[in-house]
């Protein structure tokens, strides 16, 4: 009811606005490229953008939509992008263009903004073209656009160009002069096509961000995970990494005991495996050069005993065997890291118990990559865990072995179980 409130009032001010802003953007007279098509360009920027990730539904045909992504204002489905009648047939580079630059459709209606258009408007024309002349390559598919289930009037145009004239402002990646290349480069792919933003923004309640740059952190809606803070290094900065290290965790999702999980394995799978090694090197750069910004963590609570015993002997049962005694981690008969170290596990420590709960509850598996083939898995306890136990369990591990991050009760477990159930 709040957020129909607030929905309601952005209406009554904005709309004006944005009706006269979506008049002015209609049109768009940035040039079609003169360079050759690549369709070999198109294919890199198609798995780096990792277009498939959104636009092919479980178990549906790949490109063609339909793909259920949770907001909090209801599910949308992507869209079909195969050259098909229900996708992309008959569209040019210039509608291509339009929809990536400006978020408007061929036939004028705006793109919801689970489209990341705040991140693909700054991608150039040139890697537009090249992009929609691959996707016109590929095997049409038939699927019809499934209408999306948002409440109330947040599907509407009206708010959704509402939204726009608070959040959207139209224009390609412009290189920073004080900057060397690969900088530029990094900056223009983790902003654009690789849309870092999209997870790890930090929104409002109308689901707005502060740009393309915005890489304070969030819990991801209807899934559970939070997309950590990429400006602390306690949570998911990489200010004080190596460049190698960054590099391996964006090629291979593993490094020096750190493993990519949820929807960041996708990612990893699905998009900076990609990476040419030249592009990894530049994101790479622009990662390690974000400005230090810590999070801010709630006041630690009083331990509670007999929680910490009933953690210690969960861990004892269920996690010791594989993590070690002292979370020091497991390694194979090859010697190499097979469980990770728990022990300084920064997915431990987080300000927020969030990954640390749906991981122990769901398990997950980090992406099996050429550079890391045969990745160790987590298996659930979803079944055997309850809320005081998951508490308990979580407890343990964010007070031990050197940890100082804090207790989580089953009233906070019951929380963040309803926000991976909302929808």
């Amino acid at each position: 009811m709040k957020r129909a409130l607030i929905a309601a009032a952005l209406l009554v001010v904005a709309a004006p606005f944005a009706l006269l802003g979506w008049q002015r953007h209609l049109p768009d007279a940035t040039p079609r490229s003169t360079a050759p098509v690549d369709l070999k360009r198109g294919a890199y920027l198609a798995a780096v953008g990792n277009c498939a990730g959104c636009h092919t539904a479980r178990g549906g045909e790949r490109l063609a939509g339909g793909r259920a992504i949770p907001t909090p204002f209801g599910t949308v489905f992507s869209s079909n992008l195969t050259p098909d009648a229900t996708g992309l047939a008959g569209w040019s580079a210039d509608d291509f263009w339009r929809a990536v630059h400006l978020g408007q459709s061929r036939d004028g209606r705006l793109l919801v903004p689970a489209h990341p258009v705040t991140n693909t408007t700054l991608v150039t024309r040139a890697d537009a073209d090249a992009l929609h002349a691959w996707l016109q390559a590929q095997p049409a598919v038939s699927a019809p656009r499934r209408e999306h289930e948002l409440r109330g009037l947040y599907g509407s145009q009206l708010a959704i160009a509402a939204w726009r004239a608070l959040y959207f402002r139209p224009g390609t990646y412009q290189p920073d002069p004080v900057r060397d290349g690969a900088w530029n480069r990094g900056a223009y792919l983790s902003q654009g096509l690789a849309h870092c933003s999209a997870c790890h923004a930090g929104r409002d309640a109308l689901g707005g961000d502060r740009g393309a740059a915005d890489f304070r952190g969030g819990l991801l809606p209807g899934l559970g995970w939070l997309a950590p803070s990429l400006l602390d290094p306690a949570e998911a900065g990489v200010q004080r990494w190596t460049p190698e290290a960054v590099q391996r965790l964006l090629r291979d999702g593993h490094a020096d005991g750190h493993t990519a999980q949820g929807p960041m394995a996708e990612v990893v799978l699905g998009s900076t495996a990609a990476l040419d090694d030249a592009d990894l090197a530049a994101m790479a750069v622009y990662l390690r050069s974000l400005p230090e910004q810590p999070v801010p963590r709630p006041a630690a609570a009083e331990p509670d005993p007999r929680r910490r015993q009933l953690g210690a002997r969960l861990y004892a049962d269920h996690c010791a065997s594989c993590h070690g005694e002292r979370g020091e981690g497991g390694r194979d008969e090859a010697g190499r890291l097979a469980y990770p170290a728990l022990t300084g596990s920064r997915l431990v420590t987080q300000a927020s118990a969030a990954n640390l709960v749906r991981l122990i509850e769901r398990g997950g598996f980090g992406p099996a990559t050429p550079g890391h083939p045969r990745p160790y898995g987590m298996p659930p306890f979803a079944g055997q865990l309850g809320a005081e136990e998951l508490a308990a369990l979580s407890s343990h591990l964010r007070q031990s072995f050197g940890h100082h991050a804090g207790e989580v009760d089953a009233v906070e477990v019951l929380r963040l179980k309803a926000a991976a159930a909302a929808h």
